[in-house]
């Protein structure tokens, strides 16, 4: 049985932009990954980007959080309503979480060996304007901060639903909790943007029914604007607002989840490839039970005829020989019955 990952409505943004790319276009050698790539997430709304494998999704996050230097297009973001634009195109990592996009990895990447809360709490205290000396004195001030981002990491916690396990080491969550754990982290440092790459790779269907949960109140409570890709497209359909579709480094489709599904271009690089495929295995699979149906019919139907021909033979065989053998013990019979007569008209005539 598949749970279903149905949610209420994603929120469709202001329609005004706060993070946006602008032909983005990035290559490694002769490789072009990202092929003039243009993307626009609406403020307080939910975007998905998809695509098949190597599309270049996530070197896409990567040239958006700093990962990658993009050769050639712009990229910019607006913290708030109204404020300045910020180039983020060339900006380190840290730079750009510190400026409000925040992201989680494809693949976990926590701090193992840290307890639950260590990992989101140093998340939230990248917000905590403090120097070394500070800390190192343990100054007022430094620890009213360090309490605050305490209190800040466990209420992320609380949030993303792992309340009464901020002790345990992060290698020991499951493998579900540890994707939440990652999404707690990614929240702790107040982020205006969040980018989740691929955050239900590896969960069962229950948990992304919970996932799907959490991102629609990532997105209505917090405020938060998504940039989400995923495979699912049960998920994707259940909270996106809108989609972009990339098929080798290049934006074949924008719209709703409903006209995406019915774009043509992405039924056949996308969506239509493996179904068509699946159905003619399917086909393919039913036509030769059939022949082999019929080939065991006709096997069964000529070793029939052939027993019932051999049983036939047989008879003939045996009543040929039944006529043999009587025409035989007849003969016989005779010649003991005409030699008897004959000794006894021998035995008359000598009495005589």
């Amino acid at each position: 049985m598949t749970t279903s990952t149905q949610t209420v409505p994603a929120g469709t943004g202001t329609g005004e932009p706060v993070l946006r790319a602008q032909g983005v276009t990035l290559r490694f050698g002769g490789l072009t990954s990202l092929d003039d790539v243009s993307v626009e997430l609406r403020r307080g709304e939910i975007l998905a980007v998809i695509g098949p494998n190597g599309a270049g999704k996530t070197s896409l996050f990567n040239c958006l959080t700093g990962v990658y230097l993009p050769q050639e297009g712009g990229i910019e973001f607006q913290a708030e309503p109204g404020g300045s634009w910020l180039s983020l195109r060339g900006r380190k990592p840290h730079l750009v979480n510190r400026a409000g996009v925040s992201r989680t990895f494809q693949n976990i990447r926590l701090f193992n060996a840290l307890t639950v809360l260590e990992n989101v709490q140093i998340a939230a205290e990248t917000r905590v304007a403090s120097g070394p000396v500070g800390i190192m004195l343990g100054l007022p001030g430094n620890n009213k901060a360090a309490r605050a981002a305490r209190h800040h990491s466990r209420e992320m916690l609380d949030f993303v639903g792992l309340r009464g396990k901020e002790s345990l080491i992060a290698s020991g969550l499951s493998y579900g909790d540890q994707r939440r754990l990652e999404i707690a982290r990614a929240l702790a440092s107040d982020p205006k943007v969040l980018l989740l790459d691929e955050p239900a790779a590896g969960t069962n269907p229950s948990e992304k029914l919970g996932l799907a949960q959490l991102i629609q109140r990532i997105n209505t409570e917090l405020g938060i604007s998504i940039l989400l890709i995923e495979h699912d497209m049960r998920l994707v359909m259940s909270v996106a607002s809108r989609i972009t579709v990339l098929n080798f480094g290049k934006v074949i489709a924008s719209g709703s989840p409903a006209e995406v599904q019915q774009n043509p271009a992405v039924i056949e690089a996308y969506l239509g490839s493996g179904a068509v495929a699946e159905e003619s295995v399917e086909a393919e699979a039913e036509a030769e039970a059939e022949a082999e149906t019929v080939t065991d019919v006709v096997t069964e139907t000529v070793t029939e005829t052939e027993t019932v021909t051999e049983v036939d033979t047989v008879t003939d065989v045996v009543t040929e020989t039944d006529v043999v053998e009587t025409e035989a013990v007849e003969t016989e019979t005779e010649a003991v019955e005409t030699d008897t007569v004959a000794g006894t008209d021998a035995d008359e005539e000598g009495s005589k």
